[in-house]
């Protein structure tokens, strides 16, 4: 079982592959309360709808990236509109 200290059991951060099925299988979020939400948090919250193979943080907003456009969608379903630190992705 991988323990979160160790980096490789993080997701990477690459989130910007050009190719259509890497697109299709992103999400974005907007509107992220970024000062208190940290890219582990963002991995938590979106990890149940699939498996992240890179999540990157940036200011006010973020980026997950998913095996598959499934996890994505589900993922879009799932979370607009959440109310996360105070913001409403």
């Amino acid at each position: 079982d991988p323990c979160p200290v160790h980096p490789q059991a993080m997701a990477s951060n690459v989130t910007n592959k050009t190719d259509p099925r890497s697109l299709n299988s992103r999400v974005f979020i907007g509107n992220l309360n970024t000062l208190v939400v940290k890219k582990s948090d963002v991995e938590a919250i979106f990890s149940k709808y699939g498996k992240i193979v890179g999540c990157s943080v940036h200011k006010g907003f973020a980026f997950v990236q998913y095996v598959n456009e499934r996890n994505a969608r589900a993922a879009v379903a799932g979370e607009d509109g959440r109310m996360i630190a105070g913001q409403v992705l």
